[in-house]
């Protein structure tokens, strides 16, 4: 679901409407929609696969009168996002499979507070993540639910979870309108700070493959990253899309459970 260049570039993984046709990747965020074939898992978030339906219930679209990132619910008024996907406001989007049709499952919620992370650096993405307030509680069902807050970060190699409407080729553009899945795991600190030399900080994490061919794309921006059940990332940024040697990059969720409980207790 990121985006491919020979240059790479540092960019997040947030998309507009208008960024079908991708210019050379910088330092890239995951931000964004097309339909991804359902039986060839080469073009999927990229290298995964179409979600059972409803089967990521904490999984929010954020829409601006198009689908622009992901985000997760984590309490029937909160979602949590990435800092880089800000907008002064949002209608957030739960119950969503296909975004492009309605299937009886959505609400549709006006966000009422949008607030980033105070030290967010846009140029390093550091401490990218923010929270939006909904103007009323989300009803919580089947399809609807919110996702757990971590009380450690995982080991290397653990086996998690990310999904988005995000890029599904690793050269060019193709938005599905379904969302799509991705299993992998969290990679060492080591490899992380290989991958990124001096650019990986002590709130960011990798996941992914070393050999490329699965990561997350532009439009899966502010996404979850999920390891047993527990919202452990969110999708920010990387270079390219399912690049070798260069995996997605996440913020650590774990460093920001305090900033969560005590900014949701203020507003």
């Amino acid at each position: 679901m990121r985006l491919f260049s020979e240059n790479y570039r540092k960019e997040p993984r947030r998309e507009t409407r208008g960024s079908k046709v991708k210019t050379p990747i910088s330092f890239q965020t995951r931000t964004f929609s097309g339909i991804a074939s359902s039986t060839d898992d080469d073009d999927k978030i990229v290298g995964g696969y179409t979600c059972q339906a409803n089967s990521v219930p904490y999984q929010v679209s954020l829409n601006v009168g198009y689908h622009i990132c992901g985000g997760s619910l984590i309490s029937n008024q909160w979602v949590v996002s990435a800092a880089h996907c800000y907008q002064s406001r949002f209608q957030v989007r739960l119950g969503e499979h296909n975004i492009a049709v309605t299937e009886g499952n959505e609400q549709f919620i006006n966000s009422a507070k949008v607030i980033r992370h105070p030290s967010y650096n846009s140029r390093t993405y550091d401490n990218d993540i923010l929270l939006i307030k909904l103007s009323s509680p989300a009803s919580i069902n089947s399809k609807v639910s919110a996702i757990s807050l971590p009380a450690s970060f995982p080991a290397a190699g653990t086996q998690c979870l990310i999904s988005g409407w995000g890029n599904t080729l690793s050269s060019g553009s193709n938005y599905p309108n379904l969302l799509q899945c991705l299993n992998a795991p969290i990679l060492s600190d080591s490899s992380c700070r290989s991958s990124y030399p001096n650019q990986i900080t002590s709130n960011m994490f990798c996941a992914g493959f070393l050999e490329g061919g699965k990561d997350s794309c532009q439009g899966d921006s502010g996404g979850p990253v999920a390891c047993s059940g527990v919202l452990q990332g969110i999708v920010s940024w990387g270079y390219g899309c399912a690049q070798r040697n260069k995996p997605g990059v996440y913020t650590k969720v774990y460093n920001y459970v305090n900033w969560i409980r005590q900014t949701i207790a203020a507003n």
